[in-house]
């Protein structure tokens, strides 16, 4: 029986693999093993396959290495996110999703801190809380207004001198 779209997605290293991918046309299976150096080779391997069965990932070509093969990869944005019907009805995958989805970002963070890095200011990282009231109309047109501002930016393939490729994370919750 195939997965669904949450047990292919929410899994702690399939999140990351995915994460990786974001923003980018292609990567190599090598320059994913650079980008996640705490998953080990076989586990990444092994979940890499689970992806690309899974039509989120898809190789776009494949060449021999030193006796091995060595596949290039790209991420089918389309295909890369969770039905929210899949976790509709169970709380407990719901909230283990949530807490991968929290656990990729800290190993965002923990990449960042181990690299070279300016201040927060000058590197524009924040994490920000706000209430709002707004009504289930209102707060769509604001989730719709932020993907239009965001979409030209995470689509486009070449990008002007000095952009850098960042994260925007959002959670949205009634809390009532």
């Amino acid at each position: 029986m195939p997965m669904t779209s949450a047990e292919l997605l929410l899994h702690p290293v399939r999140l990351r693999v995915v994460q990786a991918m974001m923003g980018r046309t292609e990567l190599t299976t090598k320059d994913l093993a650079a980008r996640l150096p705490d998953v080990a080779p076989a586990t990444l391997y092994r979940h890499v396959g689970t992806l690309v069965d899974g039509g989120v990932l898809e190789v776009v070509s494949e060449r021999r290495v030193r006796g091995s093969t060595e596949r290039s990869l790209r991420l089918r944005e389309e295909r890369a996110s969770v039905d929210p019907d899949a976790l509709a009805h169970d709380d407990d995958a719901l909230r283990a999703g949530f807490l991968a989805y929290l656990a990729s970002l800290a190993a965002m963070l923990d990449d960042y801190l181990a690299a070279p890095h300016g201040s927060l200011q000058d590197d524009l990282v924040s994490f920000r809380q706000l209430a709002v009231q707004a009504t289930d109309e209102e707060w769509l047109g604001v989730l719709h207004g932020i993907r239009a501002a965001i979409e030209p930016l995470a689509t486009r393939a070449d990008a002007p001198e000095g952009a850098r490729r960042r994260v925007l994370a959002t959670v949205s919750l009634p809390v009532d």
